[in-house]
């Protein structure tokens, strides 16, 4: 039997390795998926950077500008630096999902590990991603306005913060609604109230208006956004799947086995 603390170590340590090979999962897609709507959109940001120079000192001056030097170079960007960037986030939300877990498993209905680690991953990837997603969606890398990325980035975390809050409130009054509703009628409940709140939020808070160039491609922005939608599922699906399994070899208690009957003592008696 497992004592409470020793019990939340191991789901932690599950959680974090979950979300590393999930981590690992998502790159893998978001190379394949992702990484060309990101080239499109710097080969269009490039094209209309050359084009305003040309515009501006003449056709003539324009190829003796010197290029500025990429600190990082494109094809360690999308490789390496995608897997690590990947990696450490499935990690660390790994881990905060599994403390989740650990306060949800038994708490939410008679669900088994494996079913209370799809809901927890369910959960975290609406209130994490998807919620903020709809209010401030991705935009590739050089396509929205540099002098209000300090603004957006800020927006986005609110929206992040405040959905996390908001999810967690309507979790708890789930829990203190369901003696006198029922489970069933206390989670639609808790449901709703979560996507009022987030609605009023969601009207209150300003948009992104400026965050992509009116002069940039709808096609390549669509697709960069679904790779972006779909590099998350993928995370997020597998971890549920991976955690949920190691989970269940952890808290689903092993049968004793039954001692066969001393020889001896049968023939005695």
């Amino acid at each position: 039997m497992y004592s409470n603390a020793v019990r939340v170590r191991g789901l932690l340590v599950r959680g974090m390795l979950a979300g590393l090979i999930a981590g690992l999962i998502a790159f893998a897609f978001g190379y394949v998926a992702g990484e060309p709507s990101v080239d499109a959109s710097i080969a269009v940001e490039e094209a209309q950077a050359a084009a305003d120079r040309g515009g501006h000192h003449g056709a003539a001056a324009a190829p003796a500008e010197e290029e500025e030097e990429e600190v990082v170079s494109r094809a360690a960007q999308s490789t390496s630096g995608l897997a690590t960037g990947l990696v450490v986030y499935g990690v660390a939300l790994g881990g905060i999902a599994s403390l989740a877990f650990a306060f949800a498993f038994r708490r939410i209905g008679g669900f088994g590990p494996r079913a209370t680690a799809a809901f927890t991953a369910a959960g975290v990837f609406t209130t994490v991603f998807l919620v903020p997603f709809l209010k401030y969606p991705a935009t590739p890398p050089a396509v929205g306005n540099p002098d209000t990325i300090g603004s957006r980035t800020t927006l986005f975390f609110l929206m992040i913060l405040l959905s996390v809050l908001v999810g967690l409130g309507a979790v708890i009054a789930g829990r203190r609604l369901a003696p006198r509703l029922g489970n069933w009628n206390a989670s639609v409940l808790a449901g709703a109230g979560y996507v009022l709140v987030m609605a009023v939020l969601f009207a209150v808070l300003p948009d992104n208006e400026d965050a992509v160039k009116a002069s940039f491609p709808a096609a390549v922005l669509w697709e960069f956004r679904l790779a972006s939608i779909g590099l998350q599922t993928v995370l997020w699906a597998t971890f549920g799947l991976v955690f949920g399994a190691l989970t269940e070899r952890l808290l689903t208690p092993r049968p004793t086995p039954t001692p066969d009957p001393d020889p001896a003592r049968a023939a005695a008696a």
